[in-house]
């Protein structure tokens, strides 16, 4: 069984659609991060790190109880646990190839152009420039290499295609202000678009739907999201700090 820690934003996402088109068991733990859920003692010792998403898998390797944080790792695990959606073993370097460029490059550009958007109390021109300009740098990239084919890695469906979908499909809040903002990007659109209509889409996105997470943006929201903009809290007691 995959205990699947979970938080509706475009990483979790990502493994929610692998574990639907594989069709594995899983168990869902709504981890609430604008609670500050994935802070908590419990969670760090699943993801040290403090983010969604996780998975602990109950039969590991040899039986044993595995967690796995990051959803590039997190992808690259079920796919080897369950043998599918890892492309021709001759294709293994370009499958890791495009998972790092999307996990080192478009997605944390992708967060900060939202952030910069959205979150920030000041909207920084030059920040929000430089984000959404890289953004369409890396659509871009993909468009290019998406010509003439029907998936990011050989003739089939796999875990690059499942990491893309996951950032593409907030395409609209990552480039406001454009309606269509696949469009100038003709491959990549007929590529979403053709992963969009995939069954197990539907089934992902109802993931976590029955669970009432935060919504409003105050105070506890933005020291649980972004601690860092914070002074930590030391606290003295007579021989040592805590």
């Amino acid at each position: 069984m995959i205990r699947f820690y979970y938080h509706p934003t475009p990483n979790p996402a990502k493994v929610a659609l692998l574990l639907e088109e594989v069709g594995l068991a899983y168990e869902l733990v709504p981890i609430d991060t604008s609670k500050g859920e994935q802070h908590t003692a419990a969670f760090r010792s699943i993801n040290p790190n403090g983010k969604v998403p996780a998975i602990v898998d109950t039969e590991g390797p040899g039986g044993k109880e595995t967690r796995v944080f990051d959803s590039g790792a997190i992808l690259l695990y079920l796919a080897e646990k369950t043998g599918r959606l890892l492309g021709a073993p001759e294709q293994r370097g370009e499958l890791l190839s495009w998972l790092f460029f999307i996990g080192s490059g478009m997605g944390p550009f992708s967060g900060q152009a939202v952030h910069f958007q959205h979150a920030a109390p000041e909207k920084l021109a030059y920040a929000i420039n430089r984000y959404r300009r890289e953004v369409e740098r890396h659509y871009e990239v993909l468009d290019t290499h998406l010509k003439d084919r029907s998936f990011i890695v050989g003739d089939n469906f796999t875990i690059a295609d499942i990491s893309a979908w996951g950032w593409l499909d907030r395409a609209p809040r990552v480039l406001p202000g454009n309606a269509a903002p696949l469009a100038p990007f003709p491959n990549l659109q007929r590529w979403f678009a053709a992963v969009d209509a995939r069954p197990s889409v539907v089934k992902a996105r109802a993931v976590g739907k029955d669970h009432a997470f935060k919504k409003e943006v105050d105070e506890e929201t933005r020291r649980a999201l972004f601690p860092s903009n914070y002074p930590r809290v030391v606290r003295r007691t007579d021989e040592r700090i805590e």
